[in-house]
């Protein structure tokens, strides 16, 4: 497991990561213990999280997430790198959620209390907040930094546009700058690759993806006519609609399907050759992996060990992307 440099920071994470937000919904407590337990052993040393966690849990269950991080923690508190995020619903007013300054700075100090730790390593605007002057959130940010309850501060789901932006503020403020961007990626999503990581290389910034096996759409576990399982990413209530969106899509099928063959012909895992694409992409520094059940972490691990792509393989597996048709994404 190799270290990098997040960015143009001095802070160090390891190059794959571990997300949890099926902490408390598809995966109960002593399961999340066991995929912690895993990933840890494995050498992750890099968590992140949100306070909106569980996916799928809605309003009543946010926070539990953090929660079970947070009882599994304090032990191994110096040897983690420990991210988590603000912006997402956590309550009934309209002040409970966004990016407000009254938002964050209340966010943060639950998001201590549940994490059972004094500080947070990344601190994370998990969407761009329309409704809040960008320059706003980043003097909260700044304050928390200088107030030494986070360490680095990073974005998430935010455009390269808004990237920029930030960055453009953070500068002319002398506020500590944007450390990461964090971006959905994967060979069935490739829009990032258009102006988020040039920006990215450009200003120094680390770039963490997440959705790697795009909501396990290219482990193979789905196929064209099936139907949706309750308690997997396509079935949770809310999120599980955003996810169909997104892959649940004759032509997203048929790619899959050619990818399942291609794998097989190779003989290689749809898995870990999905993770190792993803991981070895210019900028990439460090990249997610989810599970709902520790078992599935191990063929996502095998892409640290597996046998490098080839130019020609490399070149297949570039084409899927194109062959999907574009839409319109939202802001």
């Amino acid at each position: 497991m190799q270290w990098r440099n997040l960015g143009q920071s001095g802070l160090q994470v390891t190059e794959l990561a571990l997300g949890t937000m099926t902490f408390g919904n598809q995966a109960d407590k002593s399961t999340a213990v066991r995929i912690l337990d895993r990933a840890f052993g494995s050498g992750i040393r890099f968590i992140d999280t949100a306070d909106v966690y569980p996916l799928g849990g809605g309003t009543d269950r946010a926070g539990a997430t953090e929660e079970i991080l947070g009882k599994w923690l304090p032990r191994r508190r110096n040897e983690v790198v420990l991210a988590t995020k603000c912006f997402g619903t956590m309550g009934e007013t309209p002040n409970q959620r966004g990016l407000s300054r009254k938002h964050i700075l209340e966010a943060v100090d639950q998001s201590l209390l549940r994490l059972h730790t004094d500080y947070i390593d990344l601190y994370q605007a998990h969407q761009v907040d329309d409704r809040v002057p960008m320059e706003e959130s980043l003097r909260a940010f700044e304050t928390l930094v200088q107030s030494g309850k986070v360490r680095y501060v990073g974005v998430s789901n935010w455009r390269a546009w808004q990237v920029a932006t930030a960055l453009g503020i953070q500068r002319r403020l002398n506020l500590t700058p944007l450390a990461s961007v964090q971006p959905r990626y994967n060979l069935l999503f490739r829009m990032i690759e258009e102006e988020l990581v040039p920006l990215s290389l450009a200003e120094g910034v680390g770039i963490i993806p997440y959705n790697p096996l795009a909501g396990g759409m290219l482990t193979g576990r789905y196929q064209a006519g099936q139907a949706v399982q309750a308690n997997t990413r396509f079935g949770l209530d809310g999120a599980g609609r955003l996810y169909q969106e997104r892959y649940w899509q004759d032509a997203t099928f048929t790619v899959v399907e050619d990818y399942r063959n291609w794998c097989r012909e190779r003989e290689r895992d749809m898995t870990t050759t999905a993770v190792q694409w993803v991981m070895n992409q210019p900028g990439i520094t460090s990249t997610i992996l989810g599970a709902s059940r520790p078992e599935q972490l191990e063929n996502s691990l095998a892409a640290l060990d597996a046998p490098p792509l080839l130019e020609d393989e490399l070149a297949w597996l570039d084409q899927l992307w194109f062959r999907l048709p574009r839409r319109r994404e939202p802001r």
